[in-house]
């Protein structure tokens, strides 16, 4: 588990420790490279140590909507270490229900900008189901459940709103 603010620090953590099958990070705005270019990196990292046996691995990567070009930014705000411990035993939930080979899971946090992203899951496993199943759970719980609360920021200057969470 690891929050920070390097990008170029995060990324090479993150790729050092893929053999420790869980990752988990929440990680700052001012980051937006995080996670341009994560998923084919680990994936061939999957594949270099040893994952052979690994015939799917799903991604997903949440985007800041624009909201039809209302929406200037999203501010996201968590509890350093409460988000990434709710993360951690979510992930080991995950692994739990599924036979899974890998997990990845990096959620932003600070002003996020349309386009940009804001969360990237990655699940791998023997076959695809499980990959999927898994990766639609820990999405599930992100949107849901876990500890980011977000603000909007409008293009014309006006109070946004705090998000609710979504079922």
């Amino acid at each position: 588990i690891q929050t920070g603010n390097d990008p170029r620090r995060f990324v090479e953590d993150v790729l050092e420790r893929l053999r420790d099958l869980v990752i988990v990070d929440a990680v700052e705005a001012d980051a937006p490279a995080v996670l341009r270019g994560v998923p084919a990196d680990e994936i061939a990292r999957m594949a270099a140590d040893g994952g052979t046996d690994i015939g799917a691995v799903v991604t997903f990567t949440g985007l800041c909507r624009s909201e039809k070009g209302v929406l200037a930014a999203l501010e996201l705000e968590h509890y350093p270490g409460m988000a990434e411990a709710e993360m951690e035993r979510i992930a080991r939930e995950a692994e739990g229900r599924w036979p899974i080979d890998a997990l990845t899971i990096i959620h932003r946090y600070g002003k996020i900008v349309p386009g940009e992203g804001i969360v990237l899951v990655l699940a791998a496993s023997a076959h695809r189901a499980a990959a999927f199943e898994a990766a639609e759970f820990l999405m599930d719980y992100l949107k849901t459940r876990a500890p980011f609360w977000k603000k909007e920021h409008r293009k014309d200057g006006s109070s946004g709103d705090w998000v609710a969470a979504k079922d």
